[in-house]
């Protein structure tokens, strides 16, 4: 009885691929300040040119740098479950797998891109990089990398998981990176945002507004800002987490795949799963592919897709993605890597295609799928990630409803060690469910009325 399925280091994918090249619509372009297409050199000042080129490439697929591949051997291949257990506890003939991305030094799937970002920049010269952090998976990931390659790492982490999480900077300060919770006194942008709301639990478009100030004010020039999710060459480095899982499926004796799912935030793990699958899809495979974001923070589900800056202060171009509005403050759910209020360009595209199927779901029901995952496949996930595994459990039961033998996918995108405070709220009768008021919403989104509109374009096939 087969549990985990392997890959030989050598059966490592060895190039990324890119879902730009095969959108049957192309994608509308960042814009800048003017409304003007934002031109490569344009973003010089925030991102390394050789980051830069991956992010407006359209070439399918991208070699992985051998150096690169080094560092990733020493986790990657990751193993590739099958969810027995679960499956016997939920009476479904569906097969259950889940990807293990929790077995990455730091923890979770976002050394992926950390040490890709990391190398590029050590490459082009920098020594010092910024980044913002929701749950800290991101900032502990590019600490990790940073350390790894000899670079500077800062880390502004959204206010309300800096107090929840202290063992996520823990993390970050071991290997040697400077956290800070965000809004903070270091940058105009912070200082802006604490003078008018002195108590605000941040957000990750303030903590992405700080970083990207504290790296174009660098009067050296040697810092640069990076991004754990989001933008294109994020999604990029992801996607060897889909083609190991096509590889071992294949080994599993899969043939086809019914349902892929990874839960979603910003888009980048939901992306590394999905877009190998995604690009099947567009090729006729029949796949249902689900991103499962909370209801406190419903992107895909409730918002527009427009124009908006991925930050609050309006330092990052103008990006065209579902959005909740950039000055939205999302609820202080525990799932901490969720509350972005845009989704990557890539991802809102996809969504707009209708290739993609966004699910909302409310925090209890969540944890009450984490829990009864860590209590028969033994794994605790991180509050993230149980999004992804409530989604897998309801397409468990339908099949079971149905009587259909499905082969579903998701991606487990990291442990919930570091989280432990949530499961105790949670066993305590502590937390409670934040469905997005729609009057909120309709008050988040009043500040990208002023801002050019993007017109949804799709081929009409699914």
């Amino acid at each position: 009885m087969q549990i985990k399925i392997q890959l030989d280091e050598s059966e490592i994918p060895r190039q990324w691929y890119n879902l730009a090249a095969d959108l049957p619509t192309p994608m509308l372009p960042p814009l800048g300040p003017d409304g003007q297409p934002v031109k490569p050199e344009m973003l010089a000042p925030v991102f390394p040119m050789n980051i830069i080129e991956q992010e407006v490439s359209t070439e399918r697929w991208i070699t992985i740098p051998e150096e690169v591949l080094e560092i990733l051997y020493r986790w990657r291949p990751s193993p590739l479950y099958r969810a027995r257990a679960l499956e016997k506890a939920l009476g479904t003939p569906a097969r259950i797998y889940y990807k293990n991305e929790g077995v990455s030094p730091a923890g979770s799937h976002k050394p992926n891109t950390a040490v890709a970002q990391a190398w590029y920049n050590k490459q082009f010269g920098i020594k010092k990089i910024t980044t913002e952090t929701g749950a800290g998976q991101w900032g502990s990931a590019l600490s990790f990398a940073c350390a790894l390659l000899g670079l500077e790492c800062k880390v502004f982490m959204v206010r309300i998981s800096f107090e929840q999480k202290p063992f996520r900077r823990l993390m970050m300060e071991t290997w040697g990176g400077k956290c800070i919770a965000s809004p903070s006194q270091e940058t105009q942008a912070g200082r802006a945002v604490l003078a008018e709301h002195p108590e605000t639990p941040g957000s990750l478009a303030i903590a992405i507004s700080e970083a990207v100030e504290a790296a174009v004010t660098d009067p050296t020039g040697q810092t640069r800002y990076s991004l754990g999710s989001v933008l294109n060459h994020v999604m990029l480095h992801q996607t060897i987490i889909g083609l190991e899982a096509k590889k071992q499926l294949a080994k599993a004796g899969e043939k086809k795949v019914d349902v892929v799912i990874g839960c979603a935030g910003g888009g980048s793990n939901f992306a590394g799963i999905s877009f190998p699958f995604v690009c099947d899809k567009i090729h006729g495979a029949d796949i249902t592919i689900i991103p499962a974001e909370p209801s406190s923070c419903p992107t895909l589900t409730r918002g527009p897709f427009t124009y908006d800056y991925g930050d609050m202060s309006g330092m990052t171009p103008l990006l065209p993605m579902h959005t909740l509005g950039h000055a939205f403050i999302p609820p202080p759910i525990h799932a901490g890597g969720l509350r972005y209020h845009g989704m990557a360009p890539l991802v809102s595209q996809a969504a707009i295609e209708g290739l993609i199927e966004p699910r909302a779901y409310h925090q209890l029901e969540c944890y009450r799928a984490a829990v009864l995952f860590a209590r028969t496949e033994g794994f605790i996930p991180a509050p993230e990630t149980s999004h992804a595994i409530a989604a897998a459990i309801d397409e468990a039961n339908k099949a079971k409803e149905e009587g259909k033998e499905k082969v579903i996918l998701f991606n487990w995108s990291g442990h919930g060690l570091m989280d432990l405070v949530g499961y105790d709220k949670f066993f305590r009768g502590l937390l409670e469910d934040y469905p997005l008021p729609e009057d909120m919403l309709r008050d988040s989104l009043k500040a990208i009325e002023p801002l050019p509109k993007a017109k949804p374009v799709k081929s009409g096939k699914w």
